[in-house]
């Protein structure tokens, strides 16, 4: 993997403007891994493809994130300062890997999720899963994942199919997924300082990142045309300076 050039990241914003979520990672990291095919980047575990989108936002923005969110209790609005490394999780997932599960007289064998699976879901996947969540109160969306993820199930000598097994085994099946792919699932343990109350939030980094994108991408933008207006420069010639270059030349230009 390797780190994005403006120009790079500028035309992933661009083409990512009619995406949804889940196609919007895979164009960051097929822009960040050439030398990986989609159909490689898509099969990666949720967790396994958010690792890697850490790591990449670690390189084009820095270790430090900070995150608005607002207390569910009184509305306060909070500002959440981070490391990326507080949020990375060490994770042993292989994908290739068949998972088998015990629950009562019910065997289990079932795969990670991948951005293939979510993919396959859309328009009904509207925004992005971070996680799967609780079957008990699940989505056609989730029992579609499940349909894809869960490879057989047997009572005894029977096969079942899912619609015949109980919510609380699905709960299950649910949860050992999770148990085996931390990094899909990051949770942040929050307290509000004003009127007291805890409670957590799912971290999301196809969201955030992206939103960090869109922000990066209007300011770029206007640094282009303001510097092209006033040089005759390229965007290609722009977009090639640091960013401490475009900000020198701003500041004359302003000046």
């Amino acid at each position: 993997m390797k780190s994005l050039s403006a120009a790079e990241l500028l035309g992933v914003w661009e083409q990512g403007l009619t995406q949804y979520p889940v196609q919007r990672s895979l164009s960051l990291l097929a822009a960040a891994c050439p030398d990986q095919s989609l159909e490689q980047l898509g099969s990666l575990s949720i967790g396994q493809r958010d690792a890697l989108l850490l790591t990449l936002r670690e390189w084009m923005f820095g270790t430090e994130l900070v995150s608005v969110v607002y207390c569910p209790s009184c509305r306060d609005r909070l500002e959440l300062t981070f490391n990326v490394g507080d949020i990375r999780v060490s994770s042993n997932a292989d994908l290739t890997e068949v998972h088998l599960l015990q629950i009562a007289d019910y065997h289990v064998q079932f795969r990670l999720p991948n951005s293939l699976d979510l993919t396959t879901l859309i328009p009904e996947l509207v925004p992005d899963l971070a996680a799967v969540g609780s079957i008990a109160n699940g989505t056609s969306a989730q029992q579609q994942l499940l349909d894809r993820c869960v490879l057989s199930i047997h009572q005894g000598e029977s096969e079942r199919a899912i619609h015949d097994v109980p919510a609380t085994v699905l709960d299950t099946i649910v949860e050992q997924m999770a148990d085996a792919d931390p990094q899909a699932d990051v949770q942040l343990d929050l307290s509000c300082p004003l009127c007291g109350h805890r409670w957590q939030s799912t971290f999301d980094i196809v969201s955030f990142f992206w939103s960090e994108i869109h922000t990066w991408a209007n300011r770029i933008v206007r640094e282009v045309h303001t510097l092209a207006s006033a040089y005759g420069w390229r965007e290609a010639d722009i977009l090639a300076m640091s960013a401490l270059r475009r900000q020198l030349y701003l500041g004359m230009v302003g000046g």
